[in-house]
């Protein structure tokens, strides 16, 4: 098992409660779009991933999960820090919003999605800060730096703009722009896609490192499954929007019991 795995394994015996649990989610916007009857629970520590052909529903399914679409049906239920239950559907779109900026973040495929052009990337780290109410500049200047070390960005880059940096920069820009509110929960919708091989592998170390030591509650989609076999504790394989697979990782790739399942690991393995 991977040091990741039982890091995860551990951080779940700890926690007796789950972070987020989805009951019977489903969102349709055409025939066989979208996804129906999701459900699962997610425990602090834990990387949950979502895998599956275009079109599967995936995507969607995350911005539901995210708050970012309304669903037909279904609940998704997260445990406050108060230690309450807040429904993410039934709470003030004000409140759903504070919750995206604090507690949660959100990593984009493309990166300029997460990230202010005309601003900073300073600016970009320092704007999430002001959200959770720090003001005070040389703090908020000094976190960031921290940041932006912690992401393998030097400080002679804090001034510059995003749209300066490289694909793989800006990846890691977002993330820092994410993590640095030590966020309990983060979505992540293909991170590493359209990066070349090496940015890819220097990414994914980081976002191994990033999840265990700040013990990250993570759904991560992809259609990569070595990524998903590197950083994911559990596995979704989701088909024409249902999902047909669901296990721990090693289990679901190595031992694939539905058709699909098994079509997409010996794809894989032909590649």
């Amino acid at each position: 098992m991977s040091d990741l795995a039982m890091s995860g394994e551990n951080n779940l015996q700890c926690s007796l409660r789950p972070l987020l649990s989805v009951r019977n989610l489903t969102k349709l916007y055409a025939e066989q779009k979208g996804f129906q009857n999701v459900s699962f629970d997610l425990y602090p520590g834990e990387v949950l991933g979502i895998v599956g052909e275009s079109g599967s529903g995936k995507t969607t399914l995350l911005e539901a999960l995210s708050g970012r679409c309304c669903p037909d049906k279904g609940e998704v239920l997260y445990l406050n820090n108060e230690n309450g239950i807040d429904d993410l559907y039934r709470m003030a779109e004000s409140q759903r919003r504070r919750l995206q900026r604090t507690e949660w973040g959100i990593v984009h495929q493309k990166p300029m999605d997460g990230l202010r052009a005309r601003v900073s990337a300073g600016g970009n780290i320092g704007e999430r800060l002001m959200a959770v109410g720090a003001r005070n500049y040389s703090a908020i200047r000094d976190t960031a730096s921290g940041w932006l070390s912690e992401v393998e960005i030097g400080y002679d880059r804090i001034d510059d703009m995003p749209t300066t940096f490289s694909g793989g920069m800006q990846q890691r820009l977002q993330i820092a722009r994410n993590l640095v509110t030590h966020p309990r929960l983060i979505f992540m919708d293909e991170p590493t896609g359209g990066l070349d091989v090496s940015v890819q592998a220097r990414l994914l170390d980081l976002l191994r490192h990033l999840v265990t030591d700040l013990n990250l509650a993570v759904v991560i989609v992809t259609h990569d499954l070595a990524v998903a076999r590197l950083l994911a504790h559990r596995l979704i394989v989701m088909r024409r929007s249902e999902i047909v697979e669901s296990g721990l990782t090693d289990q679901v790739l190595d031992d694939p019991q539905h058709p699909y399942t098994q079509l997409l690991v010996s794809s894989v393995l032909q590649s």
